[in-house]
C-alpha cells in the first residue's frame, strides 16, 4: 500500500511537471498598435507580419492592431503600458523629428520611453507631376521651377513627411516662397490629387502612384533618395541625392516600452528579422507593397531622427508659415 502511494505520488508529481511544462511552453501573443490609417501602408504591412510570425516562433505571436490616430494614440499607448507589457506600437519620424518640433504639446512622451525593436521596413517617397506640364527628370523640373510662378504640390497632411520633402526639394532650389502645399486627408488621396487636376505635383509612396502612372496621366520625376530606385516599375528614377538635395526615407520603427527585459527585446527584434528575411515576405514588400527590407541598427535609427529633424528645422517656414 505504501508503495501505491508512492507511485501514486510519484504519477500527480510527474503530471503537475508535464502541465507546468506545457504551461511555460504556451507562445505569448504582443499586440502591435499602429497610430495611423487602419488601411494604409504600415497597418497593411504589420497584419502581414502577425500572420508570418506563428511560423517562426512557437513562444511569440504578434497581433496587429490598427487604429486611426497619431499623437494621441501614442501618448494614450505610453499612458497604459510599463515595461514588460506585452505590447508594441509604430513611430516614425512623423512624431519624433516633426511633431516634435512643430508641435511638442501634443506629444506627451519622448524617444527615451521606448525601446527600439526593429525597423519594419523603409518607404522612398516620390514625385510625380502632371504628364501636360512633361515634366520627366529632375533637369526639367529645374527649368520648370525657373520659368513658373506657382508651384502646387499635394501632400497627406498639412506638417507631414511629405510636406517637409516637397518643401527641403523645392525650397534648396530657390523656389520655398512659390510653393503652395495642399494637404489630403491621406497619401492615397494626395497621390491622385494630380491626376484630378487639383495639383501640379504630389509627394506619395510609390505603390499609391503606380496605377496613375501606368495610366500615363502623371511621371515619377525623382526618388526622395541617395540615389535611384533599382527595383519595381519605377527602377532607374533619379534619387535626388544624386543632386545634392535633401532627402529622408520614410520609416516605421517597432517599438517596446522603455525597460522591457534585453532578452524579450532582442528575441522580438529576432522574430522580425526572420519575418522581414522570409522570401516571401521580401518578394510582397519589394513587388507588391514597393517597400524595402531595411534593418536598422539603434544608431542608425538615432541619425534618421536626427538628421530629419535638421530638415524640419531647416524647411519649417515654409511648411508651418
Amino acid at each position: 500500500m505504501k508503495k501505491r502511494f508512492l507511485s501514486l505520488g510519484l504519477a500527480l508529481t510527474m503530471s503537475a511537471g508535464v502541465l507546468a511544462g506545457c504551461s511555460g511552453s504556451q507562445k505569448s501573443s504582443w499586440k502591435v498598435t499602429c497610430p495611423w490609417a487602419p488601411s494604409g501602408v504600415a497597418a497593411v504591412v504589420s497584419q502581414k507580419a502577425a500572420e508570418m510570425s506563428t511560423k517562426y516562433s512557437d513562444k511569440l505571436t504578434l497581433v496587429a492592431e490598427a487604429v486611426p490616430g497619431d499623437a494621441a494614440t501614442v501618448n494614450t499607448w505610453i499612458a497604459n503600458n510599463d515595461a514588460n507589457s506585452k505590447e508594441l506600437v509604430f513611430v516614425g519620424e512623423g512624431l519624433l523629428s516633426i511633431t516634435s518640433i512643430l508641435d511638442p504639446a501634443k506629444m506627451q512622451f519622448t524617444y527615451d520611453d521606448f525601446a527600439y525593436v526593429e525597423n519594419l521596413y523603409s518607404s522612398v517617397f516620390v514625385l510625380s507631376a502632371d504628364a501636360t506640364l512633361n515634366v520627366k527628370t529632375l533637369e526639367d523640373l529645374e527649368t520648370y521651377v525657373k520659368d513658373t510662378s506657382e508651384i502646387s504640390v499635394a501632400v497627406n497632411g498639412a506638417t507631414g513627411s511629405e510636406a517637409f520633402l516637397a518643401a527641403s526639394l523645392f525650397g534648396s532650389m530657390g523656389a520655398g516662397d512659390k510653393l503652395k502645399l495642399t494637404p489630403y486627408q491621406s497619401a492615397a488621396e494626395a497621390a491622385q490629387a494630380v491626376a484630378k487636376g487639383e495639383s501640379s505635383f504630389a509627394v506619395s509612396h510609390q505603390s499609391q502612384i503606380l496605377e496613375t502612372a501606368q495610366q500615363g496621366d502623371v511621371n515619377v520625376v525623382c526618388a526622395f533618395d541617395e540615389k535611384a530606385i533599382e527595383h519595381g516599375p519605377f527602377a532607374g528614377v533619379q534619387g535626388v541625392g544624386e543632386h545634392g538635395y535633401p532627402y529622408f526615407r520614410n520609416r516605421c520603427f517597432v517599438m517596446a516600452r522603455a525597460g522591457t527585459d534585453a532578452d524579450k527585446v532582442t528575441e522580438l527584434k529576432e522574430l522580425y528579422d526572420e519575418i522581414l528575411s522570409d522570401e516571401e515576405v521580401k518578394t510582397w514588400l519589394q513587388d507588391t507593397m514597393l517597400l524595402e527590407v531595411d534593418p536598422m541598427s539603434q544608431e542608425d535609427v538615432e541619425q534618421h531622427i536626427e538628421n530629419v529633424k535638421n530638415i524640419v528645422n531647416e524647411y519649417k517656414d515654409i511648411v508651418a508659415g
